[in-house]
């Protein structure tokens, strides 16, 4: 697909700290109930008001989920749980979570997405599918977030390329154009800039308009970086790490994303209109890690109200 020119609406220059705390502002943080665990009160980490995605992985029970999500709301933290297709074996089941989270944790809003899983469990296999269920919105449940794959996804575009993961993000763009939807992306995480300018880039020029949360890892050592990135399928901007990785004086510094985060929060300073709105943390390398990383670069400080989109 040909990328269009993109549409700059400059503003003056902004050096790098000043961009890269305002980028940061508003940022959402993803837990899994086992991680969650170990944190007493994220109230001590996060700003006020941070948005927190709870992971759904294979074999997590859905009573753990809703416990996590129940202390979350507690703290005071809106909370998004994963809704992965593939786990959930029927509409009576997807029903089923949505009052639970709804009743225990007054959920607002969810993150749909396929879920990893070669073989579905029940009748779903796609996001599209849990949205034409209809039941998030009878729920009064409109903040739905979909994945987005700066780098494309194997598991959709097994061939490569992004045929399909670009005809699903058309498909739900018309979803939100019919429904009262409120829909952004929240991305899978990379670790190069450019790549990313280009994708969001070409999403805009293809009509899909939902803002962008970029995904982006947490400070973590190297190493788990790496085994991460090949886990979840992260694509060309691996090279990054595997440069880094050639320099045997950094394998025991922790790999931090100041550079991509950087570069990114220049471009939406000079364009402000630029369609990546938030970032959103995969905190690979430890939640209290990746808080002290975002306090020490400018956002907000634990207790302090973040203002989320």
């Amino acid at each position: 697909m040909a990328l269009l020119p993109f549409r700059k609406r400059t503003t003056a220059p902004a050096d790098r700290a000043t961009a890269l705390a305002g980028f940061l502002r508003g940022f959402s943080i993803e837990v899994m109930p086992r991680t969650a665990a170990k944190i007493e009160d994220f109230r001590a980490l996060l700003p006020e008001g941070t948005r927190i995605y709870i992971a759904h992985i294979d074999g997590t029970p859905i009573e753990d989920m809703v416990a996590t999500a129940r202390r979350l709301h507690q703290q005071g933290f809106p909370v998004m749980p994963h809704f992965p297709a593939r786990l959930i074996r029927d509409k009576a089941t997807l029903a089923d979570w949505i009052a639970r989270y709804r009743g225990e944790a007054d959920l607002r809003q969810a993150l749909l997405l396929g879920g990893g899983l070669d073989t579905p469990r029940g009748e779903f296999h796609c996001s599209m599918q849990l949205l034409e269920t209809g039941l998030f919105d009878a729920a009064g449940i409109s903040r739905l977030h979909v994945a987005g794959h700066p780098e494309g996804n194997r598991d959709i575009d097994p061939k490569g390329g992004t045929k399909n993961v670009m005809e699903a993000l058309l498909w739900k763009q018309k979803f939100s154009e019919r429904t009262d939807a409120d829909m952004a992306i929240v991305t899978q995480f990379a670790f190069e800039a450019a790549p990313v300018i280009a994708w969001a880039e070409g999403l805009r020029a293809a009509g899909i308009d939902f803002p962008i949360h970029i995904g982006i890892a947490g400070p973590a050592k190297l190493q788990t970086m790496i085994k991460f990135a090949v886990a979840c399928g992260v694509g060309p901007s691996l090279r990054v790490l595997q440069r880094r990785a050639k320099d045997v004086t950094k394998l025991v510094k922790p790999f931090e994303p100041n550079e991509i985060l950087s570069t990114l929060a220049l471009h939406k300073a000079a364009n402000p209109d630029f369609n990546i709105e938030q970032v959103h943390f995969f905190p690979l390398g430890g939640i209290k890690a990746t808080a002290d990383w975002t306090a020490d670069h400018g956002g907000a400080l634990p207790g302090v109200s973040a203002a989320t989109g």
